[in-house]
């Protein structure tokens, strides 16, 4: 790294946090989903299998504050809020997004090593 450079490595860099937002559990498939275009909560929720209305309000507001993801409120009856993409955010989601599709397509092969791995142990 480049005398001055951000670097991920030491255990008190702040890049490291926001490394933690955008690959958590949920922040990779919330920017996913975004990628392809805005949702409201509850079609962001119906999206993304498994996760609960905490933990979704929790990661668009962390994305939001990190500057990833922007949050519309329109002043309607009922309330409607939309979340979209910064700039920002569409850079690192076409990131995660490639590494969603790597993992899919060399699944295969992880649990080909996985199967490995345990035979190993087990014999």
């Amino acid at each position: 790294m480049r005398a001055g450079q951000p670097d991920v490595s030491p255990s008190m860099c702040p890049s490291r946090i926001v490394l933690e937002h955008v690959t958590s559990r949920w922040g990779v498939l919330v920017l996913g989903a975004l990628l392809e275009r805005s949702y409201r909560f509850s079609e962001l929720r119906r999206g993304i299998g498994g996760v609960s209305e905490k933990m979704l309000a929790q990661t668009l507001q962390t994305l939001e504050r990190d500057g990833f993801v922007h949050r519309d409120a329109k002043p309607v009856i009922p309330p409607r809020v939309d979340y979209s993409l910064t700039e920002l955010g569409r850079e690192a989601a076409a990131y995660v997004s490639d590494l969603g599709r790597w993992t899919e397509r060399r699944l295969d092969d992880v649990f080909k090593a996985r199967r490995a791995y345990d035979e190993a142990r087990t014999s």
